[in-house]
C-alpha cells in the first residue's frame, strides 16, 4: 500500500471552497457582487495574491463573472429547469398552472415543516423582516412591491429549510413565476379582499415558524396555495366569460355593419 504525503492546502483553495459552499448553500445569489478585492480579503483574512488566484480559478469554474468597472459578480448559474420549447407549453397550457401550485403546495410544505425544526435564530427574523416588508407595501397598496416580496417570503422559508437541492430547484421554479410563465402575480394584488386575504395566510406561515410549529407552518402553506388555486380558477372563467361577451359583442357589431 502507497502513502502520500499530506501537503498544506494553499490557502486560495481555501477560498475557493468556502466561496463554493457560500454559492451552494445560497448566501451568495446569482448576480450578486461580491465585495471589493481589498475588503474580502480582510474578511478572508488572505493576501490578495491568494485571493485573485481563486477567483481566477472559480472565474474558469463559471462560478464568477468579472464585469469592467463594476466588479465581480456570482454568475447566473441556475437558468431555467426547463427546455424554452417546454416553457412554452407550461405558458399556454390551462392545467400547467394548477400542477404547478401542487408541486409548491407538496414542496414548500416540507421545506416549511422542515424550516420550523431546523432554521436557526438568523433564519427565523429573515423570514419575519420579509413579512413586515410585506405589511408595509399592504398599507402603501403597491401590487408590484407585494408580488417581489411573495416571491422572497416563499424563497427565505426554503432557504432556511437548509437543502441545498430544494434550495436550487425552487429557485429555478421562481424564475419562471417571475417571467409570468405560470400566472402574474401583481394582478393577483390588486383586488383589495385578495391582498387582505393573502397577507393574512402569509402572516400565518410567519407565525407558525417563529413558534417552530412544523404542523402548523405545513398546513398554513398548504391553505395558502389552496387559496391562490381557487383565486386562478376563479379568474380563468371571469377571462372566458369576457372574451364570449367581447366575440359577442364584435359578432353583433358586424351583423349591423
Amino acid at each position: 500500500m502507497t502513502f502520500r504525503r499530506i501537503e498544506p492546502e494553499k490557502l486560495s483553495q481555501a477560498v475557493v471552497r468556502q466561496i463554493e459552499d457560500l454559492i451552494l448553500r445560497g448566501v451568495l445569489r446569482p448576480g450578486e457582487r461580491l465585495p471589493a478585492e481589498r475588503d474580502l480579503s480582510e474578511k478572508l483574512g488572505v493576501s490578495r495574491p491568494s485571493l485573485r488566484e481563486a477567483v481566477a480559478h472559480l472565474q474558469d469554474q463559471g462560478l464568477l463573472t468579472a464585469r469592467a468597472g463594476s466588479g465581480v459578480f456570482v454568475a447566473e448559474v441556475l437558468g431555467s429547469a426547463f427546455s424554452p420549447a417546454l416553457v412554452r407549453l407550461f405558458s399556454t397550457n390551462e392545467d400547467a398552472v394548477f400542477d404547478y401550485i401542487d408541486f409548491r403546495r407538496d414542496l414548500e410544505g416540507l421545506a416549511a415543516e422542515r424550516a420550523a425544526r431546523m432554521a436557526s435564530d438568523t433564519d427565523l427574523k429573515v423570514i419575519d423582516t420579509i413579512y413586515r416588508r410585506m405589511e408595509m407595501a399592504h398599507r402603501k397598496r403597491n401590487p408590484a412591491d407585494e408580488a417581489r416580496l411573495d416571491a422572497e417570503f416563499h424563497l427565505s422559508i426554503v432557504e432556511a429549510s437548509h437543502n441545498v437541492i430544494t434550495l436550487h430547484m425552487m429557485r429555478s421554479m421562481f424564475e419562471l413565476l417571475r417571467e409570468g410563465v405560470f400566472y402574474n402575480r401583481q394582478i393577483m394584488f390588486k383586488q383589495r379582499a385578495t391582498r387582505d386575504i393573502l397577507l393574512a395566510q402569509h402572516g400565518d406561515i410567519n407565525r407558525a415558524l417563529q413558534d417552530r410549529d412544523p404542523t402548523a407552518a405545513r398546513e398554513a402553506v398548504a391553505a395558502h396555495m389552496d387559496f391562490v388555486a381557487r383565486c386562478l380558477k376563479e379568474q380563468q372563467k371571469a377571462d372566458k366569460h369576457e372574451a364570449v361577451s367581447q366575440q359577442r359583442l364584435e359578432h353583433e357589431e358586424g351583423r349591423r355593419l
